[in-house]
């Protein structure tokens, strides 16, 4: 495996685990994508993932640096038809009558608009009372800060980051010894 791939390998597995593992429905990763060879990367191994399950999906790119989703789409789609997410996607202007997809391409061209769209809490699979507390309290009071600000069931947030962090200690030791994802995470057919 060559230096830059054991770096993106490295880099998943710290931020990406939890929905590398499915025990999450995504997560954000910040790349920094230098000429052919980090697009070449980042076709190789949306190929690779999408292989095992996982698609990585460019929400945007901007000088050099692109903004991925991790996800597994069965996961994903599931949690995102949740009533409670539903309501709120709908309220933010989410077309929630259509499909996951359509609500990804929604998402990136919020993203490329002024204003951060914070609700894409929902699609990491934050809980929506918390998603809810963020807005309204722009990111005060929180109760517990972790992968996110916690307004609302602490103790079931605290199981859930605790196993989050279960989850990317054993998937960056594998790394870290040498084992691509590749033999992490198999191939489904």
């Amino acid at each position: 495996m060559s230096p830059l791939h054991y770096r993106f390998e490295q880099t998943l597995a710290w931020h990406c685990a939890p929905s590398l593992a499915g025990i999450k429905a995504a997560d954000l990763l910040t790349w920094t994508v230098e000429g052919r060879e980090g697009a070449d990367l980042l076709s190789h191994y949306a190929d690779l993932l999408s292989s095992r399950g996982i698609r990585l999906y460019v929400l945007g790119a901007r000088r050099g640096r692109t903004l991925l989703l991790i996800f597994r789409p069965r996961r994903l789609d599931c949690w995102l038809a949740q009533p409670k997410v539903r309501e709120m996607l709908d309220r933010a202007g989410y077309p929630v009558s259509r499909d996951t997809e359509a609500m990804l391409a929604h998402l990136r061209r919020r993203l490329q608009g002024g204003e951060f769209p914070h609700e894409i809490g929902l699609f990491l699979g934050y809980p929506p009372g918390d998603v809810e507390g963020f807005l309204r309290d722009g990111g005060r009071h929180c109760k517990l800060c972790g992968p996110w600000k916690v307004y609302d069931n602490v103790e079931e947030a605290a199981r859930r980051f605790a196993a989050f962090h279960r989850c990317r200690d054993a998937l960056t030791q594998r790394v870290d010894r040498g084992i691509p994802l590749s033999r992490v995470f198999p191939a489904v057919s």
